[in-house]
């Protein structure tokens, strides 16, 4: 998760809402990502997503079997359902999400039992540190305005 956080930090560099993702493989990581919805004008572009196509680069597959994704908040609905479609074994999360959470807090499509997969969901890792930066972001974002 302190890669996650590392990542979600160059996020917060470059004025994107504070979000890193790694995806690991036998204690490798084969992903990073970052937010870039801003900097890319993509609304696809969140962490989870640059982190899940990094990996399937690099090991050169569609499917992540065996893949943990580290984020430091919770996936949204794309996230998640991109989650299942790569067959990531686990997903492991910083801080839940109230407003987009799909990994258990609004709804769970990474565990969905009518979907072909399910992905195991980890939640509450570094939550304090992965919190305080969205928070910190986001009131300074307000103090600007």
């Amino acid at each position: 998760m302190r890669l996650a956080l590392e990542e979600a930090l160059l996020a917060r560099q470059k004025d994107e809402i504070p979000v890193g993702a790694v995806v690991v493989h036998q204690n490798k990581v084969v992903g990073r990502g970052h937010n870039l919805v801003e900097t890319l004008k993509d609304p696809t572009a969140h962490a989870e997503m640059q982190a899940i196509t990094a990996a399937c680069s690099t090991l050169d597959d569609k499917f992540l079997q065996e893949c943990t994704l580290y984020v430091t908040l919770e996936p949204c609905p794309m996230c998640a359902g991109a989650a299942v479609l790569a067959r990531l074994e686990r997903i492991c999360i910083g801080t839940l999400d109230a407003k987009t959470g799909a990994c258990g807090t609004l709804l769970n499509v990474a565990a969905n039992q009518k979907l072909n997969h399910q992905v195991e969901i980890i939640h509450s890792i570094l939550e304090e540190e992965c919190r305080e930066l969205l928070q910190r972001f986001f009131r300074n974002k307000r103090q600007r305005l």
